[in-house]
């Protein structure tokens, strides 16, 4: 909230949009935790919250699911997508979970450094 007031935003609107992100990524329960409190998991979608707090034009996010299971995983990656699509956004994802990769519009695949292909999921 910090980064929005200094961007001039006021903080009741830094508030809602916080509440608003902890809710999406599952976190309001842990709203007031301490970081020291927090699983890996957890401390994993607060920074996520954290990237797409300021509304950026582009999220790059890599391995965003690493310490997540798959449930809580799907639910950060279609929080991503929810984000970037309903606000015109771009958003890069490095993943090795095809079930993550599956929900993008779009998956270049690397292999030892080289582009192996390219497809749109369907």
């Amino acid at each position: 909230m910090l980064m929005q007031s200094i961007r001039g935003g006021s903080r009741k609107d830094a508030n809602r949009r916080a509440a608003q992100l902890l809710e999406e990524l599952g976190m309001t329960g842990r709203a007031n935790a301490l970081v020291t409190q927090l699983s890996g998991g957890e401390r994993q979608r607060i920074a996520i919250g954290r990237a797409l707090m300021n509304d950026p034009q582009l999220v790059l996010v890599d391995e965003p699911t690493a310490s997540l299971d798959s449930v809580r995983g799907r639910r950060v990656v279609e929080s991503l997508i929810s984000e970037v699509k309903g606000r015109e956004k771009l958003a890069v994802m490095v993943t090795h979970d095809p079930d993550m990769a599956a929900l993008a519009d779009r998956v270049l695949t690397l292999r030892d450094g080289e582009l192996r292909s390219s497809e749109i999921p369907a």
